[in-house]
């Protein structure tokens, strides 16, 4: 399969200098705000902007899929049927994103790309569902032939959609019982890792659990081979339809120069793909929180991306990230609503 090497613009190296000396001239000791005048430069060189533009308009995107691994294996403490069950919540609003996302003034839209099933659900909801599950990566490829394609096509589609309606910052959010069993095959497979490095306990399983997802991780790198090397041979063969929906979501919103927040571990693996079709669409992300599953760590590292909070959570959803939104905005009123040294009457 080809790469597209789809371009992507740099920030505003022009801004992030005026925002730095513009920190450096406010009302307190140089770099006393500490990790917020950081953020504020970033949010400046995004924006193009010093300030940046106010953040009133949050979109979390969860997407949604089941994986074989989860039917054929005891990987997660709960079973798949969950995936599905939880779609309907996320509609209700009573998800922990959703009730988040209302304490952020964020907005939540969750999208069936690869449930087992056929839930109940509203048709746009489904309207770029790209199959039923997928399969079991210790024994067979995720996906069929062409489906990471349109699944990332898809993903980028989702993103124009919201980036049209108004969208200032995106959050990409996962859901599917198997989830940070695939994210670390993808994470291994991608930074060269053993299994043993990558797999944590997911939902909460026990010893006895972690083993059995050392072993399936184990077994699907071996099986995939050199296959690692090409981004949509990757997702064909240890990812899913949702981690290549997230990518092509991640590669779009860099290329329109939109800011994203990254979440955990799901959204870190796609990350880490979304970067090999996109090469520097990292400059457009942020990592939104400190995940508990080791594979998190590792992506980030790779893309040169230190979480804004670290909180011990492993909720998936967007969860995380939705949190970090309030830090954001307190880097921006920084540089929008501090006085500066030069205006200071010490008479």
């Amino acid at each position: 399969m080809t790469n597209p090497r789809i371009p992507i613009p740099e920030p505003s190296g022009r801004a992030r200098a005026e925002a730095e000396r513009r920190l450096d001239g406010l009302v307190k000791p140089l770099g006393a705000l500490g990790r917020l005048e950081e953020l504020a430069a970033w949010l400046s060189a995004a924006h193009d902007s010093v300030p940046p533009r106010a953040l009133d308009d949050v979109r979390v995107v969860v997407f949604a899929g089941d994986h074989g691994v989860a039917e054929r294996a005891a990987v997660s403490a709960y079973p798949r049927e969950i995936t599905a069950a939880m779609v309907r919540v996320f509609l209700s609003g009573v998800s922990g994103v959703g009730v988040l996302a209302d304490q952020a003034g964020a907005r939540v839209r969750v999208l069936d790309i690869a449930v087992d099933g056929e839930p109940d659900v509203p048709p746009e909801v489904v309207r770029h569902k790209i199959r039923r599950g997928s399969g079991s990566i210790d024994t067979a490829d995720a996906l069929d032939a062409g489906e990471a394609e349109r699944a990332f096509a898809a993903g980028r589609a989702v993103a124009d959609e919201e980036l049209d309606a108004g969208a200032e910052l995106l959050i990409p959010g996962d859901m599917g019982i198997g989830n940070t069993t695939v994210a670390a095959a993808l994470v291994a497979a991608s930074l060269g890792l053993p299994a043993e490095d990558v797999v944590g306990s997911g939902t909460g399983v026990d010893d006895a659990g972690r083993a059995r997802k050392v072993g399936i991780v184990r077994a699907a790198l071996d099986r995939a081979g050199h296959r690692a090397a090409e981004p949509f041979d990757l997702l064909t063969a240890l990812g899913s339809a949702c981690a290549a929906a997230t990518a092509g979501f991640l590669v779009q919103a860099a290329a329109r120069r939109v800011p994203v927040l990254l979440d955990g571990v799901f959204s870190g693996a796609a990350a880490l793909v979304a970067r090999e079709l996109a090469p520097g669409a990292e400059r457009w992300w942020l990592a939104g929180h400190r995940s508990t599953e080791p594979a998190q760590a590792f992506a980030l590292k790779a893309l040169g991306l230190d979480p804004i909070l670290d909180l011990g959570l492993r909720l998936g959803e967007g969860s995380g990230a939705v949190q970090a939104v309030a830090v954001l905005r307190s880097a921006r009123a920084v540089l929008a609503g501090m006085g500066s040294l030069a205006d200071l009457d010490l008479a």
